[in-house]
């Protein structure tokens, strides 16, 4: 890659200042032995056969490879003032002119035009191409730079010019386009850490980590001290969930440069989202030391003071954060949109740390507008907001608390609590362990254990400030409110306490499984089961509004065997040539024969083969009044159930409880009600009930079943409960399904002899303590339930 303009460059002040002057009379000399050596080599481009012309277009090239551009474009031009058609003396004005920055779109227009002039007077000559290829991209004309390059390419294939023209696929998000010409690269010349880096990132933004992981490898294998190498391998694993690799590729990358800013971000942050918030922290202070600026990290650290109840210098960071405002027609950062929403509900978290949590209501004390706004990630322009109190001194921030101050039942809770919640951690890509959450969502197991006992038995519960039979929502509410305090950068809401215009027009709960090339690893195993159904619903729909064509679309189908197939299909029917829409159905147990809508599978598809394949839950009032009126038909009769198993633990009565629990939680998986985290608080509901019926869950979420092949990559099976059930033809379904795994054994009486969670952390400063207390001491702690 060695090329004509890689000279040293002077310190030099460009602009015709005097110091460039006194500066180029003292190197005259030099400049002029340099030329004389390129002149005799003819080591520029177009050089002529007249020696005296060659050497000075030689100078003014040197001029160029010592920063001196405005000195080389006088140059080049008083040659064009003699020869205006001198190919070299264009070619080197209009490098020249790029070479003083496109910043000034006059340099840009000047460098463009010359580089055109030189390719109507010698139209076979890549490296113009090139050249002019690469000041269109800056300017954002891809296009234009992508047909040159392949102009270029027609002309004298090179593996910098096949890396080049993947370079732009890549920021145009094609990268199976992109990924072709960095294999082009590479096989004209294998030793290419760059190309081969690009080639692995081809594969990790299509979703494909494991073929990521691998040409990050290769490009080490290529250059060992290649960072960008390490912090996407690091990243690669991150995605993964596998928390160890990822730690030991960014370590390394750290080692190597321990101010590399990118790393101490991502790793920072995959420390957060593990819950390991103190030393995400320290990355973060790291990172901000050396960039001072950085809206990220900035954004992290306030998040993860705020999350381990040190208001002050949480809301300090967030403060900062929302000083950046972007410039006119500037994008606002994700960090600059969200930080407004947090440090509003950091001040109401603060406010509320020492307040019985049995005596408000998250919900309904955040206003209907900030709630609805935030939950949709819109920018902060809500009309008569008032915002929520300052700090308030008298409430001091959280003191951490060690493991060994709590009593020794407490201990036991904690430990029994963290086993709890790793039951509910996904083994499949894309779900990174989090160990605070594990915590959290255990404890709300055993919280909502406690509570459905004391109800089966006749006790009230305290609930939002009153005192009576506790309902289904607030068994939910349970793990909702310690799935909120375990992350509180995530807006868990409940939908149908949004305000009622945005209800009536319905809140989307979206998620991308193909979005253009990008594959969702999460949601691969589930493909193929909605794949079968989208081919039925298409037979029925032709055969109500196409039967003469329905045997050339049954046909048709016979052949399809991967998402991207179904793009032929739309052809067959005008209405659904763009694309189309496909309703699932649930099944009612209250009405028999009655449906409710599930989800919506969406497909489109472009020109050039890009699909959007995604499903959706819309809840708006209507049907979320239908889903509750099953939920509250299906808790009424779990109620009654349990009071008779209380009394009676026969073995009958126990099965259809548990089935009852299963039922209960497939209409809430379906109604998809909360704003986020449905899955893991449905979970943790389904675990704590089920303790309460004598039941324990035994046996871990399986990786998954059957191999199935997406495109031509096989992706290895998994089981995502909540898709289970969203997919699941029924309740009885699903709880067959659910019960295949969970390994169900009669509850240990250990577990009677645990404390009250909700006495033992009545208050948000005392869900915070212990949240925040190490965890390793559980690892040296046997605990036995038998």
């Amino acid at each position: 890659d060695s090329s004509f303009l890689h000279f040293h460059e002077s310190d030099c002040d460009i602009g015709g200042s005097s110091s460039c002057e006194s500066m180029l009379s003292l190197n005259t000399e030099k400049i002029l032995g340099q030329a004389k050596l390129l002149a005799e080599q003819k080591r520029f481009p177009f050089a002529t056969d007249n020696d005296n012309t060659n050497e000075d277009l030689a100078i003014a090239y040197v001029l160029i490879g010592n920063g001196l551009y405005d000195e080389a474009i006088r140059h080049f031009s008083t040659m064009l003032q003699e020869e205006p058609e001198l190919v070299s003396a264009i070619y080197g004005r209009g490098i020249a002119y790029g070479k003083k920055g496109l910043h000034d779109m006059k340099n840009a227009e000047l460098a463009l035009f010359e580089l055109s002039r030189v390719i109507s007077l010698e139209p076979d000559h890549p490296e113009v191409f090139e050249q002019r290829a690469e000041i269109l991209s800056p300017l954002g004309r891809i296009s234009e730079a992508l047909s040159d390059l392949t102009k270029a390419i027609q002309l004298q294939p090179s593996a910098r010019l096949y890396r080049h023209r993947g370079t732009l696929y890549f920021i145009s998000e094609d990268y199976a386009t992109a990924h072709e010409d960095f294999q082009r690269s590479l096989e004209l010349n294998k030793n290419q850490p760059i190309a081969m880096l690009y080639k692995g990132l081809t594969f990790f933004h299509r979703g494909l980590l494991k073929e990521a992981i691998e040409s990050f490898k290769e490009a080490l294998k290529q250059k060992a001290d290649f960072i960008d190498a390490y912090k996407s391998l690091g990243q690669a694993y991150r995605e993964l969930g596998n928390f160890d690799a990822a730690t030991e590729s960014f370590q390394k990358a750290l080692l190597l440069n321990q101010n590399h800013v990118q790393t101490l971000q991502l790793k920072g942050m995959m420390l957060y989202h593990h819950g390991s918030l103190d030393e995400a922290l320290k990355n973060f202070k790291r990172c901000l030391q050396l960039e001072p600026y950085n809206e990220v990290c900035q954004y992290m650290k306030g998040l993860s003071h705020v999350a381990m109840g040190q208001f002050y210098e949480g809301i300090k960071a967030q403060t900062k954060v929302m000083l950046n405002d972007p410039l006119p027609g500037q994008k606002a950062s994700p960090e600059y949109l969200k930080v407004k929403y947090l440090r509003e509900y950091s001040r109401y978290l603060h406010a509320h740390l020492d307040t019985p949590l049995t005596e408000y209501n998250t919900d309904t004390d955040l206003p209907g507008n900030f709630k609805d706004h935030w939950a949709k990630n819109l920018p902060f322009l809500i009309e008569n907001y008032e915002e929520q109190p300052g700090l308030q001194p008298h409430i001091k921030d959280v003191l951490f608390q060690n493991f060994e101050s709590y009593k020794p039942d407490v201990q036991e809770l904690i430990c029994v609590a963290d086993h709890l919640g790793s039951m509910m951690q996904y083994e499949t890509p894309g779900f990174l362990p989090n160990k605070r959450i594990h915590r959290a969502m255990g404890l709300a197991t055993l919280e909502v254990m406690q509570a459905v006992q004391r109800t089966w038995a006749n006790s009230k519960v305290r609930m939002n400030g009153k005192t009576r039979q506790m309902q289904w929502r607030d068994m939910f509410d349970i793990a909702v409110k310690w799935r909120r305090i375990a992350d509180p950068d995530q807006p868990v809401l409940w939908l149908d306490q949004m305000p009622a215009r945005s209800l009536s027009r319905g809140f989307n709960n979206h998620i991308n499984l193909i979005r253009g090339q990008v594959i969702n690893m999460r949601y691969l195993e589930y493909f193929e089961k909605i794949l079968h159904f989208i081919k039925d619903r298409i037979l029925v729909y032709h055969g109500a509004n196409n039967p003469k064509g329905l045997l050339e679309v049954r046909e048709a189908l016979e052949k399809v065997h991967k998402v991207e197939d179904l793009l032929p299909i739309m052809k067959f029917n005008s209405k659904t040539r763009d694309g189309f829409t496909v309703n699932t159905k649930v099944p009612s147990l209250k009405d028999q024969g009655k449906e409710y809508d599930g989800f919506t599978i969406t497909i489109t598809g472009d020109k050039v083969g890009n699909i959007l394949f995604s499903v959706e839950t819309q809840t708006t009032e209507e049907r979320t009044q239908l889903y509750h009126a099953e939920i509250d038909a299906l808790y009424k009769d779990l109620t009654a159930k349990g009071k008779i198993l209380i009394l009676s633990a026969e073995l009958g009565e126990v099965d259809a409880v548990c089935n009852l629990i299963l039922s209960l939680v497939y209409y809430f998986y379906n109604l998809m009600p909360l704003s986020r985290g449905s899955s893991v608080i449905a979970y943790s509901v389904i675990m704590g009930a089920l303790m309460a019926s004598g039941k324990e869950v035994s046996g871990k979420i399986p990786k998954g079943k059957a191999s199935i092949r997406i495109s031509k990559y096989i992706s290895s099976g998994l089981m995502l409960v909540d898709f289970e059930a969203m997919t699941a033809p029924g309740s009885e379904a699903f709880s067959k399904i659910a019960r295949s795994w969970m390994n169900l054994k009669s509850i240990s009486p250990f577990y009677k002899s645990l404390p009250l969670v909700s006495e033992t952390f009545p208050t948000l400063r005392t869900m915070i303590e212990v949240l925040n207390t190490d965890s390793s001491h559980c690892l040296k702690k046997t605990i036995v339930v038998v």
